[in-house]
């Protein structure tokens, strides 16, 4: 967790300035599904992606 809390700060919130604290979360929320888990390669999961790792799984 204090991976991905680092990684969510260092690649998304300090690089955008938010008008508000919903437009905050909406925005995270659309990283968090758009980028982090359909695009970003995981290492501990064998450098896959969350969803691709998911969509095996659900094949065997």
């Amino acid at each position: 967790m204090e991976s991905f809390f680092k990684t969510l700060k260092v690649e998304r919130i300090y690089q955008v300035r938010y008008a508000s604290r919903a437009h905050a979360r909406l925005d995270i929320v659309n990283w968090i599904e758009g980028f982090y888990n359909r695009t970003r390669l995981h290492s501990a999961i064998g450098y896959r992606t969350p969803v691709h790792l998911a969509q095996r799984l659900k094949a065997a």
